[in-house]
């Protein structure tokens, strides 16, 4: 789910400004990658439930399952919605103009809810495994997992920047075109 949900999903947020061409490759690569990202999380999902099944392990229980739930029915809804309005068949214009800057927000706010489900994931782990005594508090696997957390949360904050940062050639729509 990582590999979807925050390295997929973070590159399919990039594309219309790292993918080079036409609006509409850029849109078929930011749709390829989202289906991807959502293809592998469902099997993920899957993956967690078989395995909790045969352990025995309760489902939903934790912090991280709710937000890891929430964030791929939020990730499924957003795709449908996205493939819906803007690829096949297309919503009218006024239509996609008004439903794109939820589109965006929506589509952040999942990046930082994967993100989350991450680190309260690595949380869970470390705490369950100081409490089976398999982990000290300063152990090296702790602090790896402390410094993978970091890392997670700057790999979001750069992700939500080149997006929100304007494009070469946009600047002067920001700071005004009298100079």
């Amino acid at each position: 789910m990582l590999i979807g949900l925050v390295a997929l999903n973070g590159e399919a947020l990039l594309a219309y400004k790292t993918v080079p061409g036409t609006k509409k490759l850029k849109k078929l690569v930011h749709l390829a990658l989202q289906f991807l990202a959502m293809f592998l999380s469902l099997i993920g999902l899957w993956a967690v439930w078989k395995f909790h099944d045969v352990r025995e392990i309760d489902h939903l229980y934790t912090l991280h399952s709710w937000l890891g739930l929430s964030c791929i029915i939020f990730f499924c809804f957003q795709w449908a919605t996205g493939f819906w309005t803007f690829w096949y068949p297309g919503g009218s214009r006024s239509g996609r103009a008004s439903l794109l800057p939820w589109h965006v927000f929506l589509g952040l706010f999942i990046h930082v809810l994967a993100i989350a489900t991450c680190v309260t994931g690595l949380l869970e782990k470390s705490i369950f495994m100081q409490g089976a005594k398999m982990i000290g508090r300063f152990s090296k696997e702790a602090l790896f997992m402390n410094s993978l957390g970091m890392l997670l949360v700057l790999l979001s904050a750069l992700v939500i920047l080149a997006i929100v940062t304007p494009g070469a050639g946009k600047i002067d729509t920001y700071r005004g075109s009298s100079e």
